[in-house]
Order: C-alpha cells, then structure tokens, then sequence
C-alpha cells in the first residue's frame, strides 16, 4: 500500500504575511532613498556653485568698475588738460607784467596758473620752480599738447610754458615770456628745459 504524502499548504497560510513583509521592505528601502543624505549633499554643490558663480561675476563687476573709473579718470585729466591748453591759446596777444595771473596780463607762470586752475587743477602752484615740483616729470619723447616746458639756468628753473607740438623738427612753446611781450607762440630757443605733465 503506497504512502500518501502530505505537502504543507504554505500559500494560503503564509501568503499575507509574506505581502506584508514586502510592503514593509519597499517602505524602509524607500525611507533611506529619499532622505536628507542625498538631498544635504546636494545642497551644498548647488550652492556652492552658486556662490562661486557669484563670487566670479562680483570679482569681474568690482574690476570692471576699477577698470572703468581709472580708465575715466586718465580721460577726465587728459580732456582738462586740452581744456587748459585752449584757454592758455585764447590769451594770445595779452601783455606781460610781472607778478599778473591775468585775465588782462600774466607773467609767464600766471598763464600757466590762471589756464589750469579754470581747467579744474586748482592744486597747482603759483610760481615757475613750485610747478616743476608739482608736475609730473616725463621724457621729451612723451609729451603731448598742453604739457608743461620749465626751462632752467645756474639758479633751477627760471621759465614755464605750453608745449604746443613739433613744427619743421622743432617744438613749439605758448608763453609770456618777459617785460616788453606778449603772450604768443614760438620755437623753443634752448636745449635747457624739462617737461612735466598734469595728464
């Protein structure tokens, strides 16, 4: 007589419990998915980069704002100092007289005195030798129109005027150059001179 073998009945008995314990394992391994670890490291990247990005556009801003203002600044002194040389050129023909700063006479560094302090430079010394030591002093080579000439002897610097530019190899000064004269243009007549700028 065969055996009959009983095979248990795990389906109908276990099947909820096995349902639940899976329900169960999908929530916890959703838990640790979504959470604060993924999202805290995310955080500070965005941030960071973020920040970054706006640290590099403030660095270019403030440059660009630096950049811009001492490129303006050299503009603004050049242009003033044109604006001299036109109001030192609009003198021509005035008288010299000793210690006159215009507008009706000026002695040679009353001219350069009265033209850029009305040009904005109203830190500029009134005498010859003062001038030369305020200036700027530069190379022959780098002077342009409007720039000053202090011409020297035995006692320093005795003489100033404007450069006005170079005509057949020889360089032009605007001044008002003693007793007797006028203000007026002519070739500069001696190699004793320095140039100094306000540029």
């Amino acid at each position: 007589m065969s055996q009959i073998v009983t095979l248990p009945r795990p389906a109908r008995s276990s099947g909820r419990p096995v349902a639940r314990l899976l329900l169960l394992a999908g929530l916890v391994l959703g838990s640790l998915l979504v959470a604060p670890v993924g999202s805290a490291s995310a955080a500070p990247a965005r941030a960071g980069h973020h920040h970054g990005r706006h640290h590099h556009h403030a660095r270019h801003h403030h440059h660009g704002r630096h950049h811009h203002h001492a490129r303006h600044h050299v503009a603004g002194r050049t242009g003033r100092v044109a604006h001299a040389m036109g109001i030192a050129a609009s003198e021509k023909g005035k008288p010299y007289a000793y210690g006159a700063a215009g507008p009706r006479a000026f002695d040679c560094s009353g001219l350069t005195f009265y033209a850029f302090h009305r040009a904005g430079f109203r830190a500029l010394p009134r005498t010859a030798a003062a001038q030369s030591h305020f200036a700027r002093h530069i190379s022959r080579h780098r002077m342009h129109r409007g720039d000053l000439m202090f011409f020297t002897g035995r006692g320093g610097v005795y003489h100033v005027g404007l450069y006005v530019g170079m005509s057949h190899g020889r360089r032009l000064v605007l001044h008002s150059p003693y007793p007797g004269r006028r203000v007026h243009i002519e070739p500069v007549w001696t190699n004793a001179w320095f140039p100094g700028t306000l540029r």
